[in-house]
C-alpha cells in the first residue's frame, strides 16, 4: 500500500511536465508571431528620386576643406552618402555610427556628408562636430537630385555608382539596414520582409 501515494505523485508529476512542454510550445509561437509583428524596420525608403539599381547621377563638388570630390562616378571605393543638418539631433546622434562605420568598413567605402545651407553655420558645426575625418559637401542640387525630403537620410553606392540601398535613417539599426540590404540584394529590407512571408 505504500506505492500507491509514490504512483500517484509520479503521475501528477508527469502529467505537470506535459503541462509545461504544452506551455513551452504554445509560449515559443506566440514569441514568432510577435516577431513577425515587430519584424526589425530597415531604412524607411521614399518612392522619390532615382530607384535602387539605377545609376546615381553624377556630381563634383568642392568639400568644405577646399577639396573637389566626385560622387556616383565609378570609383575604387563605394560611397555611403549622408544627407545631415547641424540642426537636426538625430543627425548628430549618428555621427558616431558613421565614425564607427567608416573605421570597419574604409578599405572599401567611402563616408560622404552632404547638406545645403548657410556655408558659415555649416563650417561652423563641421570644425565643432570634429568632421574633418569625412568629406563634407554643401550643394543644393545634391539633395533635389536624389528628392531627399527629410533628413537623416542615406544612400549606398557601390563603386559603379549604382545605387543599392536608400533611405530615411532615424537610428544605427536603419542605416545599418542600408548594408543588410546591399547583402541580401533587395531594395529595402521591408521589401525583403513582404517577400519572405
Amino acid at each position: 500500500m505504500t506505492t500507491d501515494p509514490l504512483v500517484l505523485s509520479l503521475i501528477v508529476l508527469w502529467l505537470v511536465v506535459a503541462c509545461m512542454v504544452f506551455a513551452l510550445f504554445a509560449l515559443a509561437r506566440q514569441i514568432g508571431i510577435l516577431y513577425e509583428r515587430v519584424a526589425p524596420m530597415g531604412a524607411l525608403m521614399m518612392d522619390d528620386g532615382p530607384s535602387v539599381g539605377e545609376q546615381s547621377p553624377h556630381f563634383n563638388l568642392e568639400t568644405l576643406d577646399n577639396r573637389r570630390i566626385d560622387i556616383g562616378k565609378p570609383s575604387e571605393q563605394g560611397e555611403l552618402l549622408f544627407f545631415l543638418s547641424p540642426n537636426c539631433p538625430v543627425c548628430k546622434k549618428l555621427i558616431p555610427v558613421l565614425r564607427s562605420i567608416q573605421k570597419a568598413e574604409g578599405h572599401w567605402l567611402k563616408v560622404i556628408l552632404a547638406s545645403d545651407g548657410d556655408f558659415e553655420k555649416q563650417r561652423t558645426f563641421y570644425e565643432k562636430a570634429k568632421l574633418k575625418d569625412f568629406p563634407y559637401v554643401l550643394s543644393n542640387d545634391l539633395g533635389m537630385a536624389f528628392k531627399v525630403g527629410k533628413l537623416p537620410y542615406a544612400l549606398l553606392l557601390d563603386k559603379n555608382g549604382v545605387i543599392k540601398s536608400k533611405g530615411l535613417v532615424n537610428s544605427r539599426e536603419q542605416l545599418e539596414s542600408l548594408f543588410t540590404a546591399r547583402e541580401l540584394e533587395v531594395e529595402s529590407i521591408q521589401d525583403y520582409l513582404e517577400k519572405s512571408s
